[in-house]
């Protein structure tokens, strides 16, 4: 069968400010998604948390930017808002940039990453969540599970890989896209890839000779940037992403190995520094010392028509302890910095931050030389 599977995200509140999704909220959301299971608009549903982000994990068979699929998450982040300002937390409602549903989240403030494919004999998937970073924190991960060799062994030894992948990466500042194959366009993809902040993976495609069609999708990313739909700083864009596994894709330990490297991200506090981004058991993603450092949650379900078995928390696993202590030796490092880069973002990125309103203060007093 064909099976849809979403990942829709929203920041509508959290205690104690930045740190975490209250469970009251988490509980609204499980109520009103097993509502719509009943009923039979969705087949299945995970309500899960990174920070202070609510994750709904959705399956259905209705395709993607399904209306009525958007339109159910738009209604628990809705009432999730409500019941966070009730409890007067902290950016109640943050993520909710409209008033008004249009068909899909898409430019309304949550973030999401979803993918439509025939499921196979067995169906393994894994739905990243992170917390205080941007998009563009998956482009190391994702580029190390889909093109190098010294990452995914599948890659060499696995014939259906011989053929490489397909990146779709999207320019976020100029809204354009390009499709890139490697191992051919290894170089240009990197070349792409390496500034973050502009160009991100959206997702990647099967090369010639898998078994996986070269239409469906093995990897998904939410590419949602906030400042640009609210034309200020009013929090980081927190993505989401979905990877599928196994029989021609890479292998689950292929998929989170790169994680085992807390590569540097942009956000933190304020959105305005970089950091490690620090592999994290669910119960651990809060973000607490200087509202981080960055998490990064890895949930694995099975796929079962649909019905999603699971999930299996693989970060909390202790075989990712070592880069937990690594990127706390990375946070000490970076954090005293303090205010200098390359701690703070490059003034380029601090544009899309509060700084701009210090600046601005100052434009009176200064003095051509």
């Amino acid at each position: 069968m064909k099976t849809t599977l979403s990942i829709i995200k929203a920041d509508v509140g959290s205690y104690c400010g930045h740190q975490l999704c209250h469970p009251e909220l988490m509980l609204t959301a499980r109520n009103a998604l097993q509502a719509a299971k009943k009923n039979g608009k969705i087949i299945d549903y995970y309500v899960a948390n990174c920070g202070d982000d609510m994750d709904l994990i959705i399956t259905s068979g209705k395709g993607t930017d399904n209306k009525e699929v958007h339109q159910l998450a738009w209604d628990v982040f809705t009432e999730a808002t409500k019941k966070a300002k009730a409890l007067k937390l902290y950016g109640a409602g943050q993520d909710m940039l409209s008033d008004a549903f249009s068909g899909n989240v898409k430019g309304l403030g949550p973030g999401c990453a979803e993918m439509e494919f025939e499921e196979r004999g067995a169906e393994p998937v894994v739905c990243f969540l992170m917390d205080k970073t941007e998009p563009g924190a998956f482009n190391l991960p994702v580029f190390r599970m889909f093109a190098d060799p010294f990452s995914t062994a599948g890659l060499v030894i696995d014939p259906n890989m011989q053929g490489g992948f397909t990146f779709e990466v999207y320019d976020v500042l100029e809204h354009r896209k390009v499709l890139l194959k490697t191992p051919e366009e290894l170089y240009s993809l990197l070349a792409l890839i390496g500034a973050k902040s502009r160009y991100v993976i959206k997702r990647v495609y099967p090369g010639p000779g898998n078994k996986v069609p070269e239409k469906e999708a093995a990897a998904v990313v939410s590419t949602d940037k906030l400042y640009q739909i609210a034309g200020e700083y009013v929090g980081k864009d927190d993505p989401v992403a979905i990877v599928r596994g196994q029989s021609g894709l890479p292998a689950v330990g292929e998929i989170v190995e790169p994680f085992a490297f807390p590569h540097l991200v942009s956000g933190w506090m304020r959105g305005s520094h970089n950091g490690p981004i620090m592999p994290v058991g669910m119960k651990d993603a809060i973000c607490t010392r200087f509202d981080g450092p960055p998490r990064v949650v890895a949930l694995g379900f099975q796929l079962e028509n649909g019905h999603l078995v699971g999930p299996m928390d693989v970060f909390a696993d202790i075989a990712y302890d070592r880069a937990r202590k690594e990127a706390l030796h990375i946070a000490d490092y970076m954090r005293r910095h303090g205010p200098f880069e390359p701690h703070r973002l490059s003034p380029e990125d601090m544009e899309y931050t509060s700084l701009p309103k210090v600046l601005k203060k100052l434009e009176a007093r200064f003095q051509k030389l």
